[in-house]
């Protein structure tokens, strides 16, 4: 389980789904179910990513209901202002209080090419603005079926990391989402998630050193569901969840939270 300088996470990523009335109805719900459970945020992290419509209204019932539940962006430009229409600054991001940023998901990267030096622009981005980017990485079918699945997601996240100071490594969060389990059904085994996060942390390791190396949290996203959830977080190196499709459940996100702390806080 995740070490006590590591505090499990649980992100919910909506992708293009919920507008913004949708979005309100489910962080009262959700936020209801974690109270009644007497949810302990000291103990975990729980993180929503709404999409950029929904982020204002989710910002506006956060604050005024004074909820310990934080919020995120889905993606972010590497650019500060001026004439990139559609676009949205790291800094308008951080004005409406997010606490988090993804950057380099897989769909992203397959729908809106984004290259490996766009991501780490991104990812300086993110830091700049004082919040912290969660980089997603993962290998697809092909690269699993070659057998170097392990070198590709390592490379993914070196490609950023070699990069940034030790300061600036220490705040990465890293998602690991093999693209083949995505939204699919299938899921990684504990030891297939416990043997890439492993791999993450001696990369780390070698590019600066231990404290970096036990600081960054990983998370493990790819059809998590509350049945695959503790074996999952009950593997030393990973400290979380990146969810899709069961974030859009209040009762399934609910139920991953409590499991989730359940698990790691004794």
């Amino acid at each position: 389980m995740a070490t006590a300088i590591r505090m499990p996470m649980v992100a919910g990523n909506w992708k293009m789904n919920f507008d913004h009335l949708e979005a309100t109805a489910f962080v009262r719900e959700f936020s209801r179910n974690l109270k009644k459970s007497h949810f302990d945020f000291n103990q975990c992290e729980v993180v929503l990513f709404p999409s950029f419509t929904s982020i204002r209204s989710v910002q506006v019932i956060v604050e005024s209901e004074r909820l310990k539940i934080k919020y995120g962006a889905q993606a972010v430009s590497v650019t500060s202002q001026g004439a990139f229409t559609g676009d949205v600054s790291a800094d308008m991001i951080a004005r409406l209080g997010c606490s988090y940023v993804i950057v380099g998901h897989s769909e992203r990267r397959k729908y809106h090419p984004e290259d490996d030096a766009n991501i780490v622009d991104q990812v300086r981005a993110v830091m700049a603005a004082g919040m912290q980017p969660i980089l997603c990485v993962g290998e697809s079918l092909e690269e699993r079926r070659k057998g170097i699945e392990l070198e590709f997601a390592v490379g993914q996240v070196h490609d950023v990391t070699r990069d940034l100071s030790d300061e600036e490594a220490a705040k990465l969060i890293i998602a690991y989402e093999p693209v083949w389990a995505i939204g699919t059904g299938m899921v990684a085994t504990p030891q297939t998630a416990q043997d890439a996060a492993h791999a993450f942390r001696e990369d780390l390791a070698n590019t600066f050193d231990d404290h970096v190396a036990n600081t960054v949290r990983v998370l493990y996203g790819g059809s998590v569901s509350s049945k695959n959830c503790v074996e999952l977080i009950e593997e030393p190196d990973v400290d979380g969840f990146l969810i899709g499709g069961a974030a859009l459940d209040v009762d399934e996100l609910t139920s991953i939270c409590r499991k989730t702390i359940a698990t790691t806080s004794h």
